[in-house]
């Protein structure tokens, strides 16, 4: 099982970004998957998971700015992350059980 993110980057408030997450070993179709992020200095934080085609949940502070999605053709999971803010920066990694990625960096500031 391995999971590579990407799309991360430095952003100004209001900004948007997408990352991704490709995986491989294993079917992300049928998997319970999550983006969690660690803020220097913070533990790590669940942010959002998905189950199924249609079943999602984030944490309070993102609802209705990030939003959870995989292309099963592409054996992907992605975020899609509008109206960013400061605090929202941090290093993404996606889950799938036990197993991360390397983390991908996103940076809001001016």
């Amino acid at each position: 099982v391995q999971l590579v993110e990407s799309g991360g980057g430095a952003v100004q408030p209001g900004g948007s970004l997408t990352l991704s997450c490709a995986a491989s070993g294993f079917t992300v179709s049928n998997a319970f998957m999550t983006w969690v992020r660690q803020a220097p200095g913070k533990e790590l934080e669940w942010v959002a998971g998905i189950q199924g085609s249609h079943t999602t949940a984030y944490t309070d502070s993102v609802k209705g700015r990030f939003t959870i999605s995989r292309d099963n053709a592409k054996n992907s999971l992605y975020l899609q992350m509008n109206s960013l803010k400061s605090e929202d920066t941090a290093r993404y990694f996606c889950k799938f059980g036990t197993t991360r990625g390397q983390g991908t960096q996103v940076t809001v500031s001016n």
